[in-house]
Order: structure tokens, then C-alpha cells, then sequence
């Protein structure tokens, strides 16, 4: 039995189409390229950072083990520019990986980013349909918290994510739904949403270009690699299986972005129909 053809098909030529031979010249040629940042974001905490346009960054897990981190990104100089994780779910995948791309929400409609580099790209789908780095799931917070055990905890992804970007005048009205890395998810035979142990070992990465001056921000979740339970009849505290992440940020060498601009915003032209129509009655 085949599967059904995806709802969203592009014409030939479209920016959906990606230049795979110019992101593999920037995902190889890792001598040509200069690290301008890096930093390790320590377990249950968030910190926020710019990437300039046309640049990589490159997010780690380090020689402690797998670690899950939350990810939120936008338009450095206009924070409602942001990722829309679920027209990106339809333009690409629910789970990305190399050549996908995070999408902005509208009325920008554009390209944020462009995965370049995933050593987990290889995991496909395993047996229970588990797959990674997702956009199905939203952070952990402390409100569904609430909800699920009736007590309060400050450091879920949601605060975590708060807190890093308050130095750049976000507010939590800014946090937005997450990409995923390193998280390995899906969908159950009741069409509830899973989350598996991460299979990332150490030294695992998950790459990208920036198709705009960004702002990012990562929580290293306070779940860790989600091999533990956190919430449910079995959960405990699952501190044992936290871990930082590492991230790196590089500026290519010139010549291997030489022809790339950043993307214009969505050419749409029209006011959603707001400007009346002149009508012709008789011809007059």
C-alpha cells in the first residue's frame, strides 16, 4: 500500500527547491571556516544568542551524554518574525534533518534557517515509529505542570527559554513553540504523542546555516535524554540524566557564500480583500 502524496507541492523552481550542492560546500569544508562563539548551557537552564546571517551554528552534546534541548529562533531585529513549527511540519517534516528548513510565520512566510549538518540523520524510524529532532511536541512548562501532578517547578523549557531571552527585551509572549533537537518522538496507535530515550551519544550534532541575522535561544531540558519518566505513575526526578549542551558559532570563509543573499519576505500583494473592488453597473 502506498502512502498518500503530500498536501504541499511546489512548482519547479520554487524556493521550496534547495541548492543541496551549496550546503554541502558549507557542511564539508569545515577547514574554511572561522568559530566566532562558543559556549556550554549548563543542565535545566537556557541562554539566548544572536547568529548572523550567513553563518553556522552548530549545537553539541558533550562528553557527559545525550541531552535534549528546546529550540526557539527569530528575526534578530524583528522578534514577531519567528518559526512557525506548523506550516514548517508541512512545507518540510515533522521531524527535519538535512536541507529542511525552519519557516517564519506570517506575513513573512520565509526561510529562518537551513539544516546543513545532523550525525543523527542516519536514525531514520525505529520500530515504535520514533523518529527525531521534532516540531510535533511543544516545550515542557510549568502550567501543563500544574496540570499533570498539581505542583510547581521553574525550570521547564518554557522558564528556561524565558529567562534567556529577557536580556534581549523578549518577554514570555515571545517564546514560541519549539524544534526539538536531539528528542526522539511520534505518534502512538492512538495517535498520542510519544517521547523516547535520545540516541544521541556524545559528540552527536545538529548544524545550520542562517538565512537571516537570528536570535536563538535553547533550554537544556530538565527531562535530560528522556530516558527517565517525568511525569505519570513511574516518574521521578530524572536530575541523573541531565546534561549541558554545547554551541558553537562559525563565519565561513567568503568565497563559500559567494552568490547567497537573504530571503526577501513572502511576495504576497494583496490585503486579504479589505480594499473594495470598483464595480462597473451598466457600464458606467
Amino acid at each position: 500500500m502506498t502512502s498518500p502524496q503530500a498536501a504541499y507541492q511546489a512548482k519547479a523552481g520554487s524556493i521550496l527547491d534547495v541548492d543541496r550542492r551549496f550546503y554541502d560546500r558549507l557542511a564539508e569544508r569545515t577547514g574554511e571556516r572561522e568559530m566566532t562563539e562558543s559556549f556550554v548551557i549548563p543542565i535545566r537552564s537556557g541562554r539566548a544568542w544572536e547568529v548572523p546571517a550567513g553563518h553556522l551554528c552548530r549545537i553539541i552534546t558533550t562528553d557527559e551524554g545525550p541531552q535534549v534541548g528546546d529550540f526557539n529562533v527569530w528575526n534578530r531585529h524583528n522578534p514577531r518574525e519567528r518559526l512557525w513549527a506548523a506550516r514548517t511540519r508541512q512545507l518540510q517534516r515533522a521531524h527535519v534533518s538535512r536541507y529542511d528548513r525552519l519557516w517564519s510565520t506570517l506575513p513573512y512566510l520565509r526561510p529562518l534557517l537551513t539544516v546543513t549538518g545532523d550525525s543523527l540523520e542516519s536514525y531514520g524510524v525505529d520500530g515504535d515509529g520514533g523518529r527525531v529532532h521534532d516540531l510535533l511536541g511543544s516545550r515542557c512548562d510549568p502550567y501543563v505542570n500544574r496540570i499533570l501532578t498539581g505542583e510547581d517547578f521553574d525550570f521547564h523549557c518554557h522558564s528556561n527559554l524565558v529567562r534567556a531571552v529577557l536580556p534581549y527585551g523578549l518577554t514570555e509572549s515571545d517564546v514560541h513553540d519549539v524544534l526539538n533537537i536531539f528528542q526522539c518522538t511520534g505518534l502512538n496507535d492512538e495517535d498520542r504523542y510519544f517521547m523516547k530515550a535520545s540516541p544521541a551519544k556524545p559528540g552527536d550534532f545538529f548544524e545550520f546555516f542562517a538565512e537571516q541575522d537570528l536570535l536563538c535561544a535553547l533550554s537544556t531540558c530538565p527531562a535530560g535524554d528522556l530516558s527517565l519518566p517525568f511525569w505519570g505513575p513511574e516518574a521521578r526526578d530524572p536530575l541523573e540524566v541531565c546534561r549541558p549542551l554545547a554551541v558553537e558559532v562559525h563565519r565561513p570563509a567568503a568565497g563559500l557564500i559567494d552568490g547567497w543573499s537573504p530571503t526577501p519576505p513572502a511576495s504576497y500583494q494583496g490585503v486579504h480583500g479589505l480594499r473594495a473592488p470598483v464595480w462597473s453597473v451598466n457600464g458606467g
